[in-house]
Parts: structure tokens; C-alpha cells; sequence
């Protein structure tokens, strides 16, 4: 992709999340219709809905040959990244959007034939947007966030997790995900994938860990982790499905190498 066209698709994508997200925040304390999906944790509402039919008009309207990869289902049949694809959460964190009223994200990826090339990702409630272009580094609203220092030891790391899987996780051992838990400085959950990533290109957390996780979750949180010089693979340290589900861990390149084979190889079952 051109510059002229990632800058321009860049701003573009930057307006319509922050008026998505100030849509939000006027109606965040208005009545919700709220349902659930897969299970009884796994929530939509109709801000879900209503935000992703917005991104869908304005996409399709400005970019009718662009398609759209979207969780709540307004989006196109996507079975390859080929041509210019955006991946979109319209809310990242949507136990959170309706327990808590805060702790949730708009997450948009812009990918172009396969590469990342354009992220956001807008913490609403607190007004914060993280945002990348390929090769034009990470920020925090204007500020750019710092590349991750050289030298970071497992030891003195804090990893964010999805503590339901620990229990209830088929693919690595409890015992090897306790160990894990007990060998790093500590742990967090914050219930937004896509903020989790933002976190680990802040350099708040040195490491987010979780067994399923979607492309809406990721896309955009992917961008921020390179350009800080970050990585993402599966749990086994190889290449992401992006157009279906995947265990991920996304980290400080120092401690990937030792989660891989030290804690999830060894405890695969």
C-alpha cells in the first residue's frame, strides 16, 4: 500500500472511531438490550450492533470495493485477506461495557493483501487513542510510545491473562500455566483483548496470554505490538490464522522464546 493511501485511510479510520466512540459515551447510561452468543459470558448488545452498522455504512459508502471483517455479523464472507480488509471490534470488552460502563475498546485493523497496515485502538470511556501506521511507530494519542528495552527477564515481567482458562483450558496443563503464573513478577486481567495489546505496546504488561481469541480481537493490536518491535504468534510461537480463531501470545520478544517452550510446549497435553 501506497502512503498517500495509508495516510488517507489512516484519517479516515481515525474520525469515524472517535465519533463512534463519543456516540458511546452520550448514550453509555441509556437503556441496553443485551443477549448472549456462545454462552452465558459471551454478551452482545445493541450498541455492539448499532456501532458495527455504523463502521459497515461508512466503509461501504467510501470504499465500496473494500470489505469488512466484523464480529457481530454486518460485515462480508472473508476467507483470505486478499485486497484491502478491515477488521473490525466494534466493542472490545463488552462484559465490561455493560458491568462496568468503562474497560472497553473500538478496535480497527486496516490490512492490505495479508499485511497489517494500519491499527487503532480507542479506549472510550477514558477518551485515549492508540494508534499505528506501518513503519510509522506506535502512539498514545500524540504521544509515541518508546520501543520495548532490550534485556526484559520472564522473572520481572507482568503478563496479562484470562484466568477462566486456567481452569478450563484444553490445550496447555494447569500445572505448566500455575507455573508460569508463579515464576512471573504478576498478573492482570482486563477484560479487553484489544486493550491488553495496547497495554503490551505501552509497556504495562510484558505479555498477553490467551487461548481463543478472534480477528476482530487482534488486528488492530497486532500493528501496535510490531511497530515497538513486539511479537505475536500462537501459543506454539507460529503464525497467526487471521481470518479465524487462535490461541495467542503476544509479548516483549526478550521472554517469547521462554513462555513458548518452557511453560506451553512442555505442558501441551
Amino acid at each position: 500500500m501506497d502512503k498517500l493511501l495509508r495516510d488517507e485511510l489512516y484519517q479516515q479510520a481515525r474520525n469515524w472511531i472517535l465519533e463512534a466512540g463519543s456516540t458511546i459515551r452520550n448514550k453509555i447510561n441509556d437503556p441496553l438490550d443485551v443477549s448472549t452468543k456462545s454462552n452465558p459470558n459471551d454478551l452482545v448488545t445493541s450498541m455492539d450492533k448499532n456501532t458495527e452498522k455504523y463502521f459497515v455504512e461508512k466503509i461501504k459508502t467510501t470504499y465500496p470495493d473494500h470489505l469488512l471483517l466484523s464480529e457481530e455479523g454486518f460485515g462480508d464472507d472473508i476467507r483470505s485477506l486478499d485486497g484491502i480488509v478491515w477488521i473490525i471490534d466494534p466493542i472490545d470488552g463488552t462484559m465490561n461495557f455493560v458491568q462496568q460502563k468503562r474497560n472497553f475498546a473500538i478496535s480497527i485493523g486496516i490490512y492490505h493483501n495479508g499485511i497489517g497496515e494500519i491499527g487503532l485502538i480507542y479506549n472510550v470511556m477514558d477518551d485515549i487513542l492508540y494508534h499505528a501506521k506501518r513503519g510509522e511507530g506506535a502512539f498514545r494519542d500524540e504521544v509515541k510510545l518508546a520501543p520495548l528495552k532490550k534485556g526484559q527477564v520472564l522473572e520481572e515481567s507482568v503478563i496479562g491473562l484470562n484466568h477462566l482458562w486456567l481452569c478450563q483450558n484444553r490445550l496447555v496443563q494447569e500445572q505448566s500455566m500455575q507455573s508460569l503464573v508463579k515464576t512471573v513478577r504478576g498478573t492482570r486481567t482486563y477484560g479487553s483483548a484489544a486493550l491488553e495489546f495496547a497495554y503490551v505496546a505501552e509497556g504495562i504488561v510484558e505479555a498477553y496470554i490467551t487461548m481463543s481469541l478472534a480477528p476482530w480481537d487482534i488486528a488492530a493490536g497486532i500493528i501496535l505490538v510490531n511497530e515497538v518491535g513486539g511479537i505475536t504468534t500462537d501459543i506454539d510461537g507460529n503464525q497467526l490464522n487471521m481470518v479465524d480463531k487462535n490461541p495467542v501470545l503476544t509479548c516483549h520478544p526478550d521472554i517469547h522464546q521462554r513462555i513458548v517452550a518452557e511453560f506451553i510446549q512442555k505442558g501441551r497435553k
